[in-house]
């Protein structure tokens, strides 16, 4: 048994992280400024929920076994100066997650945009087919208790995130695990925060397809030239496997898969989750899953929490939640919802909460993002602003970034909320999307009361 400490315990990744260490017997503490849910209910139900916010170099202590750090904990962080001092082994999540790994056969799948349901797709037709496997995702899936698993299962699977590994180890996170089989899904400019110019930006996929081992195989869209591109830079020594869009056809509002003869009834629909099946299709053939086999399991397949998450239906209305933030991911998952229900309004509510987002140098790339969309509130929550200590963006220059007279902003949760209730109504689809919170909205509190007739 282990004595590990977690800085910043309360991320997505961090908390699922601390559970699975006490699950194999470990004696695991945590602290982090800020904790929300869910990660404060499932660290407090495992006995691992610090006893109070904020840091306290106190809690290092010196027979520590190892210290994981966190992406948000900065450099002056009290807890990691006591931890160097003390001499201890400080390691950022994702490198100790590969010493946990570095046996087994590993699957990562990184790319600008559909990482997390890409994921999502694979680990759930492989638990469909029984097979054995630990895992490492940045969404709580449905069926899974936990998102990350370390068992003596020989296979392993990793949603792997371009942004950095921590304040001591500025090197992306999936530079650490060299995994025998890569996916790539596109590139698509994000992190301006970190990654200010594209060419830097591209720079952290050039690194991780150099860091792959002779032999990985690469499976990668070839739709994005800008990444067919990066990958014939290296191409003699890997197994190279192009992906596309599969084939499907729409059916009474359902979407039918096709493969080799035989169909499919999907419950996700969208050009962009075609195109992340076709990658999981071809890692799943490296692993010896027939078309068939893998056709069956997905059927089921209902998305991950806030992957075009069906939120209410009332009548013919629907309101649907997303994790899209950056232009790419707002593009095409506003596309996927229009063509899904052509010939019905569609209002989309899009929250820019990010450091690129809300970038004044950034926020030119949402140009035409949003075209397929009748309406769009934005909202901007000036409270998250004023904490990320950057300046506000005016009006007209989002109005000219987004490319639409007719955008409407809020900067507050009530403005937010009373825009909302005037307009809401007019709508046949309501689309959330965004990596915030929307002001602390209670967006499935309320989608009832709004859809309502």
């Amino acid at each position: 048994m282990a004595r590990i400490h977690l800085i910043a315990i309360g991320g997505s990744v961090m908390h699922n992280l601390a559970l699975a260490l006490h699950a194999l017997g470990h004696q695991v503490t945590g602290s982090d400024d800020q904790i929300y849910e869910p990660a404060a209910s499932r660290l407090n139900a495992a006995g691992l929920l610090p006893h109070s916010e904020g840091w306290n170099p106190d809690i290092i202590s010196p027979d520590a076994d190892v210290v994981i750090l966190g992406m948000h904990a900065k450099s002056d962080n009290p807890e990691l100066k006591r931890a160097q001092e003390l001499g201890l082994r400080i390691m950022s999540f994702p490198e100790y997650c590969f010493e946990m790994y570095k046996h087994k056969q590993r699957v990562v799948i990184a790319g600008s945009h559909g990482k997390t349901s890409t994921t999502a797709m694979l680990v759930h037709v492989l638990r469909k087919l029984r097979f054995d496997f630990d895992y490492l995702i940045g969404a709580q899936l449905n069926g899974f208790e936990t998102m990350v698993r370390f068992s003596d299962a020989g296979l392993s699977v990793l949603e792997g995130d371009e942004y950095l590994s921590s304040c001591l180890d500025l090197r992306p996170k999936i530079l650490h695990y060299h995994p025998q089989i890569a996916v790539i899904t596109g590139l698509a400019w994000d992190h301006f925060n970190v990654f200010p110019t594209w060419e830097s930006y591209v720079g952290a996929f050039r690194s991780f397809i150099s860091s792959l081992p002779v032999g990985a195989t690469l499976i990668y869209f070839e739709g994005d030239h800008h990444l067919s591109s990066l990958v014939e830079e290296r191409q003699s020594d890997l197994q190279l496997v192009p992906y596309n869009t599969l084939d499907s056809i729409d059916r009474e509002h359902e979407t039918i898969l096709q493969l080799e003869g035989n169909e499919y009834p999907l419950q996700i629909f969208g050009r962009h989750n075609l195109q992340n099946l076709a990658a999981v299709l071809q890692v799943c053939h490296c692993l010896g899953i027939s078309k068939e086999n893998f056709g069956k399991a997905i059927e089921d397949f209902k998305g991950a929490a806030k992957r075009l998450e069906l939120i209410h239906r009332e009548l013919d209305k629907r309101l649907y939640l997303d994790f899209a933030h950056s232009p790419s991911k707002v593009k095409a998952t506003i596309l996927a919802v229009s063509e899904k229900f052509r010939g019905r309004s569609l209002l989309v509510i899009l929250e820019l909460h990010t450091y690129s987002s809300l970038n004044s140098e950034f926020i030119d790339q949402y140009h035409s993002t949003t075209t397929s969309a009748d309406h769009v509130i934005l909202f901007i929550d000036e409270l998250a602003v004023q904490i990320k200590r950057m300046a506000l963006l005016k009006n007209d220059q989002i109005i000219s970034a987004f490319g639409r007279s007719d955008i409407e902003i809020c900067y507050t949760k009530d403005q937010l909320l009373k825009k909302i209730e005037e307009v809401i109504q007019n709508y046949d689809i309501i689309l959330f999307l965004g990596s915030g919170s929307f002001g602390g909205l209670d967006i499935r509190k309320s989608a009832q009361s709004w859809l309502a007739t």
